[in-house]
């Protein structure tokens, strides 16, 4: 199964996180990404330029609205995000736990839908395994849509 693990800070987390040495925060995020690559669970993962840099499409409206960053509270707002493999939700919550993130911070985690979670017979559902296998061929990637 594959999960997302989300990164979400408070304001306050976001001053901490500007007061620290930088080497020290690349340090601990390297080696959280090494762990996760030398497991074998990383399937991806970014990070995120800051929400003022954004902006949202809302579909409230028709037209749709576009509102530039900064929008929302930052706990509305995530920083960044890992895809893993993970045999259940527990193992997926173990390797959440293990990131180097402080007070403030959170990660949540959400598995991702896979084809499978969808009916098989489905005309749409169908033509995205389609595109799927051939972005793959494009790509020589194992899920390069995903």
């Amino acid at each position: 199964m594959k999960y997302m693990l989300i990164m979400r800070s408070t304001d306050a987390a976001v001053e901490d996180y500007e007061n620290l040495d930088f080497t020290e925060v690349i340090a601990a995020m390297g080696a959280y990404n090494e762990s996760l690559i030398k497991a074998g669970v990383l399937l991806g993962g970014e990070g995120l330029t800051d929400a003022k840099e954004g902006f949202v499409v809302d579909f409230d409206s028709t037209p749709p609205v576009v509102t530039d960053g900064p929008y929302g509270e930052t706990k509305e707002l995530f920083n960044g995000f890992w895809i893993i493999q993970a045999s259940s939700p527990e193992e997926a919550a173990e390797w959440a736990k293990r990131c180097p993130l402080g007070p403030g911070s959170k990660l949540e985690v959400r598995r991702v839908t896979e084809l499978e979670d969808f009916p098989q017979d489905n005309e749409w559902i169908q033509k995205e395994a389609g595109w799927r296998a051939e972005a793959e061929g494009r790509l020589g990637t194992a899920n390069p849509v995903d």
